[in-house]
């Protein structure tokens, strides 16, 4: 069964089929040659797979960042990081990157995070003189923070697969979420610098103040969601539920940018989106049991620690792993075919659960920013409206101080746990 089930798997991605259908059909290969093929047994691990309530804060958080977007949000959010760092060189540059922060808090996406953002900033970079290859390399590093930022889908799905808190991943993701964030502020300031991109205008102390006053409703949104859970007010899913609310709310009567009219469309559009991530869920169950049934989590374990049974020399070989999963699988299917994996090696890796989380959605995010399957680089070039070719060289320095924070989080734990253990137990 599990060769049939590993190189049916393979060929499929190969021929380029949908990751969702690759993994259903090598799932039934594997069923059809073990001789036990029973349809009723994979509609009910399918039924299975997606019935979670931790599993609800996708579509909801889906549903918040379309509704915040649409709301009058992201321009709020863009204003004010002018605010703050528009006097830096090349000040667009890192104006995307902490814009994508703040919209990090909202989304849990990076593929949203990277769209919301680079529609306003990326043709206003180009518009000042920026290369695109660049303009679109910034926005798409800065949007792949969106999964490391809480809420985070990724998290979400990690915390349902390994029955780790979801709130206490979230605590675990602010910090090192900052870190990326000040690092590739710091490289694209330096780039800029370099390449003579101009400031945006002189810091004003006056001009900050006025734009955080029009951008409270957008600041207000990751407080109340980090707040709840941080707090114990509510769960992650239903602080997803809240922070829906709000938006529709923020969005109707206080900004009254959005319209009764455009709710279908952009819920339809939530959906859609929801939908693909708890349909990749749903098959990659199949898929999972399956490895369950023959143990081969436990296997590949055992694989690993015949390398090596140093923790250190474990932790690279497991970052070297979803490195390369990142680069070719799509975020939800790494996480669901690999965490298993994972999972039977946390004793010997001495790793809190919650740290290794962070670790594996860290890799996942700079997985966002490699080809082919670079999800943030692909938006960023629509966008840009540029060849793939000219963003993947422009995004190589940013890719290399990624790789350094991804060493810092991996081995100096406090970085991850110290905001989790203020939450107790």
């Amino acid at each position: 069964m599990v060769p049939t089930l590993f190189l049916s798997l393979l060929v499929l991605f190969l021929i380029n089929m949908p990751i969702a259908l690759a993994i259903a059909l090598s799932s039934l290969a594997a069923f059809w040659v073990h001789g036990d093929f029973s349809l009723m047994m994979v509609v009910q691990r399918l039924y299975a797979g997606a019935d979670s309530f931790p599993l609800l804060a996708v579509p909801l958080f889906m549903y918040a960042g379309v509704l915040m977007e649409a709301g009058g949000i992201s321009r709020r959010v863009v204003d004010l990081a002018e605010a703050l760092v528009g006097w830096l060189p090349g000040g667009l540059a890192a104006v995307a990157i902490v814009a994508a922060m703040f919209f990090a808090g909202i989304s849990g996406s990076a593929a949203a995070d990277t769209a919301a953002v680079g529609t306003i900033l990326i043709p206003a970079m180009i518009k000042r003189g920026y290369d695109p290859g660049f303009a679109g390399a910034v926005q798409a590093a800065g949007g792949s923070i969106g999964v490391v930022i809480p809420p985070s889908i990724p998290m979400i799905i990690f915390g349902f697969l390994t029955g780790a808190s979801i709130g206490k991943l979230f605590a675990a993701g602010i910090l090192p979420g900052l870190l990326i964030g000040v690092s590739l502020i710091g490289v694209a300031t330096i780039l800029s610098f370099r390449m003579r991109y101009g400031t945006l205008e002189r810091f004003s102390p006056q001009r900050l103040v006025q734009c955080l006053w029009r951008a409270k409703w957008a600041v207000g949104a990751p407080i109340l969601i980090l707040g709840g859970i941080l707090g114990g007010v509510f769960t992650a899913t239903e602080s997803a539920a809240v922070a829906t609310l709000y938006a529709l709310v923020v969005g109707l009567f206080i900004h009254r940018q959005l319209e009764w009219r455009q709710l279908p469309a952009l819920f339809i559009r939530a959906t859609l989106t929801a939908s693909v991530i708890l349909f990749i869920i749903a098959t990659a169950s199949i898929f999972s049991w399956l490895m369950a049934i023959e143990d081969v989590p436990a296997q590949l374990a055992r694989g690993l620690l015949s390398v090596s049974s140093d923790p250190t020399v474990l932790l690279i070989l497991i970052n070297l792993l979803l490195l390369a999963a990142g680069t070719f699988v799509e975020t939800t299917a790494s996480l669901i075919l690999l965490v298993p994996v994972l999972l039977p090696l946390v004793p010997q890796l001495g790793v809190d659960l919650v740290q290794l989380g962070v670790i594996v959605v860290v890799n996942l995010a700079i997985g966002m920013l490699t080809p082919p399957l670079g999800i943030c680089l692909i938006v960023s070039c629509s966008i840009a409206e540029c060849r793939l070719e000219r963003v993947v060289g422009s995004v190589l320095p940013m890719l290399l101080v990624l790789i350094i924070d991804l060493c810092i989080i991996t081995f100096w734990p406090p970085l991850t746990l110290w905001l989790p253990a203020l939450m107790g137990n």
